[in-house]
């Protein structure tokens, strides 16, 4: 199987669904996407060919940070009975209490994705701008790689920003260490604005060369962007960066 995660974490980098499925079926491979950045709200893999597509729950599908789950969504015959006959036997399923709180999540799923992208493509055009940053890594702004891409394939361009300063990690730090309103954690999907440094968290386990080769600088911050008033994360950002 061929495993990939679209759009990536923390970079933002998208993988072209419709092709791959394509490459690994004529190839005997089955696709399996992890869809946690868009969510089926955005992204929908299964049709643009993939097999199985999986959610990390805790993020946006909750979307409050109140439990830890996962989902696998697939067939009948390759979820329905494979996956779901494993999990029965093995046992790693959640408790009714957890399902309850992300079925009732989804209920304001599609409302809660459009509002998260319409904040991080303020904040990401806000940045765009700043002098301080050398580069931001959003699929809404024209200037991303892959910006045609996201267009074809998501109907939105999802709620993570990530952007370099040019001071690298102590200026990244700085502005971490000066929020008062966004929270410092590494997970996301939250209601609440979270930031992250990815090279000491995220990241943290891999050598300084691997990092580089992923392109997670020091000076790369990560933002969930949440359902704040969009002044207000803005106004949190800009006074580590001495605005």
């Amino acid at each position: 199987m061929v495993f990939v995660e679209t759009p990536s974490n923390p970079l933002t980098e998208l993988v072209d669904i419709r092709w791959l499925a394509d490459l690994c079926h004529a190839n005997g491979a089955m696709l399996i996407v992890d869809n946690c950045f868009c969510t089926p709200a955005l992204q929908r893999p299964l049709t643009m060919g993939a097999d199985i597509v999986i959610h990390s729950a805790t993020k946006y599908l909750d979307g409050q940070g109140r439990a830890v789950g996962g989902a696998v969504v697939g067939n009948a015959k390759l979820v329905g009975e494979e996956v779901l006959g494993f999990l029965r036997t093995a046992g790693p399923t959640m408790s009714p209490f957890n399902a309850w709180i992300f079925a009732k999540g989804l209920e304001t799923l599609s409302l809660r994705m459009r509002a998260h992208c319409e904040n991080a493509a303020k904040l990401a055009t806000w940045l765009d701008a700043h002098p301080a940053v050398e580069n931001v890594y959003y699929p809404g702004l024209a200037s991303h790689p892959q910006h045609g891409l996201a267009c074809r394939q998501q109907t939105g361009f999802g709620g993570i920003v990530s952007f370099v300063l040019k001071g690298g990690r102590a200026a990244a730090w700085k502005v971490i260490d000066n929020t008062r309103m966004l929270s410092i954690t590494a997970n996301l999907g939250d209601a609440k604005s979270t930031i992250t440094h990815p090279a000491t968290t995220t990241h943290g386990r891999l050598t300084e060369e691997q990092r580089q080769e992923a392109g997670i600088a020091q000076g790369l911050i990560r933002v969930a962007v949440g359902l704040e008033h969009i002044d207000d994360i803005i106004a949190d950002i800009a006074r580590g960066l001495g605005d």
